[in-house]
């Protein structure tokens, strides 16, 4: 009985101890299984990565516009794309402002011979309009590979992130990190 009882006050002081010193202790071993979790993330991300835009550079590269630059109307798209993204020597493209909602379509013409398996110079010319008080100024550029087929296996395309000039909004963005005025 009397060993329990010492056990017991062992455990005692032992807990008292920890929870006084865990301001020291605690964020340690947060630290440590925060950096091991992250370690697991980063083989994981390695050994099954997921497929981004920038994977595509193969079959489509675009030139001008760049990402989030500043385009006004006409905006004109010039790159280059592997023959089998044209159908016709062309291949749809689409505009959308910040909601998704297409603002304004075309179609991108191979420069040269398009019947080929190497990449052919194209240019395409979107005429738009836009808002100038709309909540962002941000939009999308989508260059779709022509699928005459309709099947979706066979669809692809290249989301390009831009930006509209002149739109004052009350959304504000920068990164990752958006501010919204009062």
């Amino acid at each position: 009985m009397k060993t329990i009882r010492i056990i017991i006050l062992i455990l005692i002081i032992i807990g008292i101890i920890l929870l006084l010193t865990q301001k020291f202790w605690v964020p340690k071993l947060v630290n440590k299984i925060i950096s091991s979790e992250v370690s697991q993330l980063s083989v994981i991300k390695v050994s099954n990565p997921i497929p981004k835009e920038s994977d595509k550079i193969d079959l489509i590269r675009v030139d001008t516009p760049f990402p989030n630059q500043i385009i006004n109307s006409p905006v004109v798209i010039r790159g280059e794309a592997r023959g089998p993204w044209f159908f016709e020597a062309s291949f749809p493209v689409v505009l959308t402002n910040w909601d998704g909602l297409i603002i304004a379509q075309g179609v991108a013409q191979a420069k040269s011979d398009w019947t080929t398996d190497n990449f052919v110079p194209f240019e395409a010319t979107l005429t738009f309009t836009i808002d100038k008080k709309a909540y962002s100024n941000k939009g999308t550029l989508i260059l779709k590979k022509d699928n005459p087929s309709g099947l979706p296996k066979n669809d692809n395309s290249l989301e390009i992130p831009i930006i509209f000039a002149g739109v004052v909004s009350s959304h504000y963005s920068h990164s990752n990190i958006s501010f919204e005025s009062e």
